[in-house]
């Protein structure tokens, strides 16, 4: 518990009411929101041109390039559910984004070091896709990974934590409009985040373009150094809530009671003959009826099980109803989770239409300005940022006219129609290659991997405003829905998943593109990812995502029937800052005012 001295101070989860608003609100946000901007311009900022990087400075062919971006990419995404569980379970959301940011200045430092110092890279080449070039190093590989992995840490540490700390800086249930002010700060905390990315893949890929990797590795280091200070200043303002109990401990301890206890019986529901274990003050004094099997966790069999005070003598035997409920919360919706993953892949895509850019004609209108190659996602973000502003501001007071619902379109729907337009995503960027191709062949550029087709790389903008339309309906859907099925104390984790999903996606993305390269190219055929987009099959490789994202959305339906059908008198009603005790006062008890538990008399 927090000192009684200074209210001000942190707080647990449980004890939140007790903080007053002269913390927190919308003060914080400058230093929140410009900490996740400055941080996603810089880290993004490297990702579009490093497969240009890695095949032209480390000699790597097209498919271990993108498997190595996949698997960096993975990685940043898995780290968030290592940062969640600090975060919820010991350190607490401050302490976990302050870490991270300085990780990621770490990391990023070192790999503007690969540039800098001409040893740390393989001789220069100059023609790496038709020449046999020599091959980077052991050291020069460690030091490249290196840097990577710094900034996949101190990615897990920002992103599962930076959107819920600010949603604590505002959360205020005492308000009645603070369902319309967290539904808002998500949509506008997430255009924030998709300005900033424009902002990386044009600015900072532009700088990389024209002035070389050692000036356009080294800005993103320096705005990294800015969202360190400027999250460090605003620690005086913030809300800090820190943990009072390990979730993944919390779930082990059901999960083992579950099983201990698996030869008791249940009685029905509504038979009232089960006593339930729960702490004193607790909203949650019996168990849903979903996923019946984890009540036995919570099912008192014996006034031995409690001690004189009323605890739990065994944890692993005996846990309380919340305990239980936030297992279940988990686990429910971890089928809707699922549904996300090969989303995750299609927008993971960023190699290969980097380099269709590149053999395109990339200039504006023709002799005026040239786009790098690395900057068409913008048109995916610009998108996303039109969608969320309209969607707030106009589309749903439209929609809620109709629905009479506040939000306009439910979570399920906005997933839903998320996972349509990736279908539609995927199926026009297959158009749109095989159109490419066709074109360079005709143009006797088949034998030729440098040649710029003549056709304009305006083609691959649909492409772009349908993933970004896509992840703006369905990302912003999914992390809503987590934050509406988990009590705050599991926030972070609620968070992490949608990251999580992204990492799964990163991983299917690689092993496709490893099962795709090595099945195609045997009996001297040619690779679907050749290094030569001209004489592979990129638009093939496009039309296996679609088959893939259309079969999706046919699950994405089970699922959301089957969380619907089984949800039903299952609502939940957290201990959101409801001043629950987990033990009682010794003065309380010496009054005989009662035990955290509760028998039914």
């Amino acid at each position: 518990m927090a000192s009684m001295e200074n209210p001000d101070q942190t707080k647990s989860g449980d004890e939140e009411k007790h903080v007053t608003r002269k913390l927190g609100g919308l003060k914080t946000m400058p230093f929140v929101i410009s900490n996740e901007t400055f941080e996603k311009v810089a880290s993004f900022g490297l990702l579009p041109n490093m497969i240009l990087y890695l095949t032209n400075e480390y000699h790597m062919s097209i498919a271990t390039g993108a498997n190595v971006l996949f698997i960096w990419s993975a990685i940043s995404n898995f780290m968030p559910i290592l940062g969640a569980f600090l975060s919820d379970s010991f350190l607490g959301r401050f302490l976990v984004i302050a870490l991270g940011t300085v990780t990621s200045l770490i990391g990023m430092s070192l790999l503007w070091l690969t540039a800098v110092f001409p040893q740390a890279r393989p001789p220069h080449c100059d023609s790496p896709m038709t020449e046999s070039c020599v091959k980077a190093n052991s050291a020069q590989l460690a030091h490249l990974f290196g840097s990577f992995v710094l900034m996949s840490i101190g990615a897990g540490g920002i992103r599962p934590c930076s959107l819920a700390f600010g949603a604590d800086q505002l959360y205020d249930p005492s308000n009645p409009k603070n369902k319309r002010v967290m539904q808002s700060f998500f949509n506008w905390y997430y255009a924030s985040v998709g300005l900033a990315i424009m902002i990386s893949i044009t600015v900072i890929v532009y700088i990389q373009d024209k002035a070389g990797w050692v000036v356009g590795f080294g800005v993103p280091v320096g705005l990294m150094f800015i969202s360190t200070v400027m999250f460090l200043l605003g620690s005086p303002l913030y809300i800090k809530l820190m943990p009072n109990k390990s979730l993944f401990t919390s779930f082990a301890q059901v999960t083992e009671a579950a099983w201990n206890n698996r030869d008791l019986v249940l009685p029905p529901m509504e038979s009232g003959g089960a006593i339930w274990y729960f702490h004193k003050g607790s909203k949650l004094i019996t168990p849903t009826e979903k996923l019946r099997f984890l009540n036995k966790a919570c099912m008192i069999r014996s006034p031995e099980d409690i001690d004189m005070d009323g605890r739990a003598l065994n944890p692993w035997n005996l846990c309380t109803v919340k305990q239980v409920e936030e297992l279940k919360a988990l686990i429910k919706v971890l089928p809707i989770w699922s549904s996300g993953i090969i989303i995750a892949v299609t927008i993971s895509q960023q190699s290969f239409p980097v380099l269709q850019a590149n053999s395109m004609d990339r200039h504006l209108i023709p002799g005026g300005l040239k786009i790098p190659a690395g900057s068409f996602g913008v048109f995916a973000m610009i998108t996303l940022t039109i969608w969320v502003a309209a969607y707030d501001r106009i589309v749903v007071p439209l929609l809620s006219k109709f629905t009479k619902r506040s939000q306009g379109l439910s979570l399920k729907e906005r997933m839903g129609f998320g996972l349509i337009i990736s279908c539609v995503a995927t199926a026009v960027a297959g158009l749109v290659e095989s159109k490419r191709r066709a074109a360079a062949i005709r143009q006797g550029l088949a034998d030729n991997p440098y040649g710029v087709v003549h056709m304009s790389a305006m083609w691959l903008v649909p492409q772009h405003c349908l993933i970004g339309l896509a992840e703006g309906l369905n990302a912003i859907g999914q992390i809503e829905f987590y934050y509406s099925q988990f009590p705050k104390s599991m926030a972070s984790i609620g968070v992490a998943l949608f990251t999580l999903g992204m990492a799964v996606g990163n991983l299917i993305g690689s092993l496709i593109v490893s099962i795709l390269n090595k099945v195609t190219k045997t009996h001297g055929r040619v690779s679907w990812v050749s290094n030569s987009l001209n004489k592979g099959h990129y638009d093939y490789y496009y039309w296996l995502l679609t088959a893939l994202s259309v079969i999706n959305v046919f699950y994405y339906l089970l699922c959301i029937w089957a969380f619907g059908s089984t949800e039903n008198g299952n609502k939940v009603e957290w201990d959101e800052g409801d001043g629950m005790e987990d033990e009682l006062e010794a003065d309380d008890h010496a009054k005989g005012k009662g035990s955290p538990i509760v028998f039914p008399h």
